[in-house]
């Protein structure tokens, strides 16, 4: 068995070797600021590999949400439905705009957005002439959300959709790049993602026209003119010329990293196949996730421990995890606001408390990942 030295980390950065070369780039043409060859570049390269004939880059994911619901006129006091189960960057544009986040549940097949729930919702919200303005639909941990049912719904009620796509690209619904699906679709590429540019987002669209209006918007709404003439608010949203070229240097490994991702997924569904308590991560035959994280649920009444029990458990012998994400209509933030639960309960809370995110660095060898997978079956088996 291995012995550790170091922690094994749950998700950290895994740069290519030719990052360095574009970033030398941009000092040469001393363009550090925002804008630069680097910044078409990182563009052109997220446009072709997603299929679309645009994209914008920005400084964070947060920041591209903030401008798809912009571009969207969300407005203050207007609805905005949010998928309950992620990261409460998802969330956090709607309130910059004063929306009101109406929170829909997951469903068990992706543990992504109920189609169920949100029927209900929009039912509820059309009784009440209150339909939302727009749709924000998270795909968890890079995991397709039932887009066919989603969109229908959307298209149904005239709803636009925005795709947080943050931890999925590289993911794949029938065949189709994932954030290219609804009106806007948005990627991260923080320091854990599957690729980063240490800190940094992308912004999608179905019109091309929208992508300039939204490099419009992050450059503070500059119009062209002799001097600094606005006539709307702006953001300082455009990412750095310099971070652009570790974005390009990682795109060109961008398919070699989800291959690793998926290959570490299949190993951990492989190694605890026979044991009935640990059930991975479900997928929709129609859809690829990139298996950003590796996440698992443990049958509560078999394993007479929390996830919290595991992760400190784990974490004393020098493996990293993360507990699943705890649901936004759970959190203090959001204690007001309404929830559209799926037709078998809270699954998103159900969530939360049976599951957990094991390592899945794209460096972590398999030695390691034995470590770690024997690691889980000796905590639970006591």
């Amino acid at each position: 068995m291995l012995k550790k030295k170091k922690m094994i980390p749950l998700a950290v950065p895994h740069m290519s070797g030719m990052e360095e070369a574009y970033i030398q780039k941009a000092f040469q043409e001393n363009w550090i600021a925002p804008l630069g060859s680097n910044v078409d570049q990182f563009e052109a390269s997220l446009a072709a590999y997603n299929q679309v004939s645009d994209a914008a880059v920005v400084s964070s994911g947060t920041a591209a949400i903030h401008l798809a619901l912009e571009l969207l006129g969300i407005r203050a006091g207007d609805t905005v439905f949010c998928s309950t189960f992620t990261f409460v960057a998802s969330i956090n544009p709607a309130l910059y705009l004063g929306a009101k986040p109406v929170f829909i549940d997951s469903e068990e097949e992706t543990w992504c957005m109920s189609p169920y729930a949100l029927q209900k919702a929009l039912e509820d919200a059309k009784a009440k002439n209150q339909l939302p303005k727009a749709i924000i639909v998270v795909h968890i941990y890079g995991q397709s959300a039932k887009m066919d049912e989603i969109i229908a719904l959307a298209d149904e009620y005239g709803i636009p959709v925005v795709e947080d796509a943050a931890e999925a690209l590289g993911s794949t619904y029938q065949q189709a790049p994932l954030g290219t699906f609804g009106d806007f679709g948005i990627f991260s590429f923080n320091g854990n993602k599957i690729i980063t540019t240490s800190g940094g987002g992308a912004l999608v669209a179905k019109q091309p026209e929208k992508i300039k209006k939204t490099r419009f918007l992050a450059s503070q709404s500059k119009e062209e003119a002799p001097y600094y003439l606005h006539h709307q608010v702006g953001y300082n949203y455009r990412l750095s010329n310099v971070l652009a070229g570790i974005g390009i240097a990682q795109m060109e490994v961008l398919d070699e990293r989800v291959a690793k991702k998926q290959a570490i997924f299949a190993a951990y569904k492989e190694g605890f196949k026979d044991i009935p308590s640990v059930t991975m991560m479900p997928e929709l035959e129609e859809a690829k996730g990139n298996r950003w994280l590796s996440a698992m649920t443990f049958c509560d009444e078999a394993v007479k421990k929390t996830p919290n029990d595991i992760m400190e458990a784990l974490k004393e012998q020098g493996i990293d995890s993360r507990l699943l994400w705890k649901p936004m209509h759970k959190q203090p933030l959001f204690q007001d606001a309404p929830f559209y639960a799926h037709e078998t309960g809270d699954v998103a809370s159900k969530l939360f408390q049976t599951g957990l995110c094991l390592p899945s660095s794209t460096q972590m060898t398999q030695e390691e990942q034995d470590y770690v997978m024997d690691a889980v079956k000796t905590i639970i088996s006591k």
